[in-house]
């Protein structure tokens, strides 16, 4: 197995003066600037006094900074904690401190809403949009950090050349990343991945789905998910790939005429997407040409037609759509089978760095999500028939969750398979089919995880729930809640209880997972003999 930072180290030599990471219409960095700040960073690191392993928070939108900010620490051996810009500041607080982070790399606007004093392990905090200082515990840390171009310039008064780049590869089994996959309220679980993981996706990609020096790729999701992190921006840019970040989730216009301008050669993205391109734009000219394609050769022709504007629409580059975190609509799956557009429904979470299941599209079985990266196994006495916990084992697996002895316990099986809390099958050729989730996470349209247990805990501490559930209604999530309502309560406040729970949460809660309805029940919920709510009847 190859490090993926031996071949970051083999591109930045080769395509020394090409685009790197650029914003979409934005500032551009070639492969020569990324070096240059990676060695700034070695030296600021030096003279700071922060030694390897540190961990170092990352909090921002996406951007070519950001994307600069997590080489210079991850080349240079501290561990990146990447934190979504869109959590709660209380969240962003308690995350920076779990993870012990001295550095935490993040905008003004993110920073005026911390404390310093609820981060103790931290030193300094940096404005990753111009590199500014925006406060400091540590006086040699700042002095490290306004000195770090100086320093660079004595240590290469002309200039760094591509033959002094060398990044480290003996580090295969320590930590490099820790992934939070919730954090907004309760216990914090950071997922532990290893240099090693991070270089067996880069090796799976590469020969299920590889790239080349030159090509573009456009950046949506968010990078401080695994998803986003490593396959639209590290798989690609270690290759040549020049990476185009969009930052704030776009408009479908903007997203579109960035997709022209570059030209992916890929698009990673969530199913909902390339469902709205379906109800928007496929759908209506199906049914306005609903009397042809009953004729064969009118239906290929059609089918045809809108497959080549869709692909022009994305650039007209794109040989694969690849969609993760949901399963695709059956009616949208069909539609896309029939016009042969190049897509594929993936399998993965976070402790998998983040692959546990692919298959190239023209091999893609509808309804499936891919064969397996590398092992999986159905817990079930019949895995081809009866769904029972997908479980998996591979180099590319978390090694635990940091600080938290609760979900280690439980996280591997006695033999050392990791537990996915997904429910499957497997047929004879390998595809896995999720049935159902033990967990009942939701994915939104940006990609972002939401766990309605968070939700829920923080519903229960508003005004009259007794109890309550959340649920994903179209993309859209709404809160069933079992009220307590005094009986003495004039109608016209009993009319407003909906909206301000709402309300009453949503101040607590994230922009990805604010709450858009409150439905009241009538009855409280029906429960299992253990007193857990049958959330079944209730989607």
């Amino acid at each position: 197995m190859k490090h993926y930072l031996k071949k970051l180290e083999e591109t930045v030599r080769e395509r020394w003066n090409h685009k790197a990471l650029c914003d979409y219409e934005g500032d551009t960095f070639t492969y020569a600037d990324l070096a240059t700040n990676v060695e700034q960073f070695r030296l600021f690191l030096k003279d700071a006094g922060i030694a390897k392993r540190n961990k170092i928070a990352i909090c921002a939108r996406n951007s070519a900074r950001w994307a600069i900010a997590f080489w210079d620490i991850n080349v240079n051996g501290c561990v990146a904690v990447p934190l979504l810009a869109d959590f709660h500041p209380n969240s962003v607080s308690t995350l920076t401190k779990h993870s012990d982070s001295v550095l935490l790399f993040t905008d003004e606007d993110i920073w005026k809403k911390l404390y310093p004093e609820q981060m103790p392990a931290l030193k300094a905090a940096i404005n990753v949009k111009d590199g500014r200082m925006l406060w400091n515990r540590d006086e040699k840390v700042a002095k490290a950090w306004k000195n770090r171009e100086k320093a660079f310039s004595l240590r290469y008064p002309n200039g760094m050349s591509p033959e002094q780049v060398t990044y480290p590869t003996n580090n295969l089994d320590k930590l490099a990343i820790i992934n939070y996959t919730s954090g907004t309220t309760g216990n914090p679980k950071g997922v532990m991945l290893t240099y090693g993981a991070i270089s067996d996706t880069d090796e799976f990609a590469n020969s299920h789905f590889p790239n080349h020096p030159g090509e573009t790729i456009v950046s949506m999701l968010p990078m401080a998910h695994m998803y986003g992190l490593a396959i639209e921006f590290i798989h690609p840019n270690i290759d040549g790939v020049t990476v185009y970040f969009l930052g704030k989730t776009p408009s479908p216009t903007t997203l579109l005429k960035a997709m022209k301008d570059v030209k992916p050669y890929m698009v990673v993205t969530v199913p909902l997407v390339m469902e709205k391109v379906y109800a928007n734009s496929i759908k209506p000219v199906l049914e306005k040409m609903q009397k042809y394609t009953s004729i064969p050769f009118a239906q290929k022709l059609l089918y045809r037609v809108i497959r080549s504007k869709i692909l022009s629409a994305f650039g007209g580059r794109v040989r694969c759509f690849i969609m993760g975190g949901a399963p695709l609509k059956p009616e949208v799956e069909q539609c896309f089978c029939k016009m042969r557009l190049p897509f594929t429904v993936g399998y993965g979470m976070t402790e998998a760095c983040p692959l546990l299941g692919w298959e190239w599209w023209t091999d893609f079985v509808p309804g499936s999500c891919g064969k397996p990266v590398h092992e999986i196994r159905i817990d079930s006495t019949d895995p081809k028939n009866v769904a029972g916990e997908i479980q998996a084992r591979g180099s590319n697996i978390t090694v635990g969750y940091y600080k938290n002895q609760e979900a280690n316990a439980v996280a591997f099986t006695d033999d050392g398979w990791f537990r996915t809390g997904d429910l499957g099958t497997m047929d004879e050729e390998g595809n896995i089919f999720i049935r159902g989730r033990i967990k009942s996470m939701i994915l939104n349209s940006s990609g972002q995880n939401i766990y309605p247990e968070e939700l829920e805990a923080v519903l229960s501490g508003c005004p009259y729930v007794m109890e309550s559930i959340a649920v994903d209604r179209q993309g859209k999530i709404v809160a069933l809640v079992y009220a307590d309502i005094p009986e003495d309560l004039d109608e016209e406040s009993r009319k407003g209880i909906p909206e301000l729970i709402r309300t009453t949460a949503n101040k607590s809660l994230p922009s990805y997972s604010k709450i858009n309805k409150v439905e009241l029940m009538d009855t409280p919920f029906e429960k299992t003999p253990k007193m857990s709510i049958k959330r079944y009847l209730y989607k």
